[in-house]
């Protein structure tokens, strides 16, 4: 919808990122580093009824520094060479250009009027037939957006330029549901998962050895198999006759 608008970086400034519209409306390359990926909120264009007014940002949190993404710096680095673009082709064409310094302008170099960023948003939405967005949605998106990719409130408050936390917090209430719901399925799968490994552990079969015995006159252990069993008659020639002895005792005292 907005990817062949020329003003696709300003909508994705403010979808991805949160920027305000009169804070967009008042960058200035010279708030912009891109080799760094930085963008500082130094200022801002608002409107009183048509008329517009420069100044600070609306607060002191309001005033910060936005950390951009290698992706953003990209499409902020194409909107430069854009911009660049227009000015030699006013220059060739020998029409007047206004190097006002501002990231968005129009065609001759002069920065946009904060409502036109709405105005040119109702109509892009129009075309697609989407149903309806205002420009300050897009922002409310982003800070939805970095909740559900897991970034904390404190650090998207800071990103927001947001007073306070409560008032971050609050931004969340229709979202806030869905994730909850998100990661308690995730526990519960991972619980199941654990259960499912625990069931289909392999049996590992375990080999006992049995103990050696020495064998009489052998210089090493033998197995007990091979070993003398304890019942067996002695086969010793001396033992074999004390054996035979003792039966006959006991026949001759059985009488």
């Amino acid at each position: 919808m907005t990817r062949h608008d020329g003003l696709f970086a300003l909508w994705w400034l403010i979808a991805l990122h949160g920027l305000r519209r009169g804070e967009a409306a008042g960058l200035r390359w010279t708030d912009v580093d891109l080799d760094n990926g930085l963008l500082v909120i130094a200022r801002q264009r608002t409107t009183a009824g048509y008329a517009i007014h420069e100044g600070p940002p609306k607060s002191a949190a309001s005033r910060r520094t936005v950390a951009l993404d290698t992706h953003t710096v990209r499409i902020m680095r194409l909107h430069q060479r854009q911009q660049e673009r227009h000015h030699v082709r006013r220059d060739n064409a020998d029409k007047p250009y206004l190097p006002s310094g501002y990231v968005f302008t129009r065609p001759d170099g002069a920065p946009f009027h904060p409502g036109y960023f709405t105005q040119r948003l109702r109509l892009l939405i129009d075309r697609a037939g989407l149903p309806p967005v205002r420009l300050h949605d897009l922002r409310h998106g982003a800070a939805s957006l970095a909740h559900s990719a897991g970034v904390d409130i404190k650090t998207i408050q800071d990103q927001l330029g947001h007073s306070t936390v409560a008032l971050t917090a609050d931004v969340y209430t229709s979202v806030l549901p869905a994730i909850q719901r998100k990661a308690a399925e995730d526990t519960v799968q991972l619980i199941l998962n654990i259960g499912c490994r625990t069931q289909k552990a392999p049996i590992i079969k375990r080999t006992i050895r049995r103990p050696q015995v020495p064998r009489a006159g052998s210089s090493g252990p033998v197995r007990l198999s091979q070993a003398q069993n304890p019942t067996d008659e002695p086969r010793h020639p001396v033992s074999r006759s004390i054996a035979t002895s003792r039966r006959k005792t006991r026949k001759t005292r059985s009488r």
